[in-house]
């Protein structure tokens, strides 16, 4: 069949895509059984990845990133999906913690953290979700109060990406407990001298085993004020909600990517493996499972692509965003159950890479807003 080319994919695209993939399956997919049994991924994976020109693609050249359009930050991102990685943090350290200082901080703040961010010598982390404030971002309890010259941070954050590694992170807080969305504001937290500040655990979840995933938590830690995230306090809520569009992009980016690596991955097992006499490619269920599955594929690749010349317009509006967090994550684990039910009992062992991807795949409904939520914000621009 075919292959479908996305519009927004140029030569340049598509060499960094081939670029980014070839790294994904040598460093990181590779060694997935030493990340798992870690829970992080080591640093010289992200300093790898940074001389390869892989990390804050979008981010212009005089910050040290590759001075791309965000296409070639998605390109990392769906060779990600295809590699049948999720555990490598960089859709939130290059696609979401760097076009937070990009778009929200100062000229100083952008030289400080984004030049390090490039190379890899500075890992990023977002700190949003609290034990409990989910999707339900105007509900977080940390605060920052303002002492002088300083804010005073107390507080808790959950499934934390890149977390125990971070060496800064872009955090959420209230600098105004009583003002509800209006006195949400955004921090930068310097986390390599920071009396105060705890890691918890790093969490035991169902996939994505080797991304460090943490509980953070803020004891009275001092932060500077030249910190703050805008040019004024509450802020946040709004900051967070624009990137929170291209947030919901990058996760479609996964889902596509995974999708297509699942069938084809399905397809090559189902050719080569005998039942009754023959393939089970051969067998109609079979073939018409997959037939199937390659339609949802190839639709969602093509609704991606869609939404992806949107963003680059900058057109994509929130509920569009919506649709293509929420419609891609739902495919993306109907098409990867499926695929394991066609592999039989080797689809259940995480030897094979149909199974890690079925684990993998079941957070990407949960997390960037649950898709009951990007439900609601369809429905509310109806």
């Amino acid at each position: 069949m075919k292959k479908y080319v996305p519009t927004w994919h140029d030569d340049e695209v598509r060499a960094l895509s081939e670029l980014a993939l070839g790294f994904f399956e040598r460093e990181v997919v590779a060694h997935n059984e030493k990340w798992d049994a870690q829970h992080r991924i080591d640093r010289d994976v992200w300093r790898t990845a940074g001389e390869l020109g892989l990390l804050l693609c979008s981010i212009p050249e005089e910050y040290g990133g590759g001075g791309g359009t965000f296409a070639h930050d998605l390109a990392v991102f769906e060779a990600q999906g295809y590699a049948g990685d999720l555990a490598f943090g960089v859709s939130v350290h290059s696609g979401i913690v760097a076009h937070y200082i990009a778009e929200y901080g100062s000229e100083e703040q952008k030289r400080a953290w984004l030049p390090g961010m490039a190379t890899g010598e500075i890992l990023g982390a977002i700190g949003m979700t609290e034990p409990g404030a989910g999707s339900d971002l105007k509900a977080i309890k940390t605060t920052a109060l303002r002492d002088g010259d300083d804010y005073i941070v107390n507080g808790s954050k959950t499934f934390i990406t890149n977390g125990s590694s971070a060496d800064m992170i872009v955090l959420a807080v209230k600098t105004d407990p009583k003002a509800g969305a209006k006195g949400v504001s955004l921090l930068i937290v310097d986390l390599r001298d920071c009396p105060g500040f705890v890691v918890g655990r790093v969490l035991d979840k169902v996939g994505q085993q080797g991304a460090d995933t943490s509980e953070l938590s803020f004891t009275d830690v001092r932060v500077p004020a030249s910190n703050l995230l805008g040019d004024a306090e509450g802020q946040g809520f709004g900051q967070l909600m624009a990137q929170l569009v291209q947030e919901r992009l990058i996760i479609g980016a996964q889902a596509a990517g995974a999708m297509k690596r699942a069938v084809e991955e399905t397809v090559a097992y189902t050719k080569s493996r005998q039942a009754f006499g023959q393939s089970l490619f051969e067998l109609q269920n079979t073939a018409f499972e997959l037939a199937e599955c390659q339609t949802i594929a190839r639709t969602c690749e093509v609704f991606l692509d869609h939404c992806v010349q949107s963003h680059l317009a900058g057109e994509l509006d929130p509920s569009e965003a919506a649709m293509v967090k929420y419609w891609l994550t739902d495919k993306q684990c109907e098409v990867i159950d499926r695929c394991v039910q066609l592999h039989g009992g080797y689809g259940y062992m995480r030897e094979y890479l149909i199974a890690r991807m079925y684990q993998d795949a079941r957070v990407q409904r949960i997390y960037a807003g649950a898709n009951e939520v990007m439900k609601s914000i369809i429905a509310r621009s109806l």
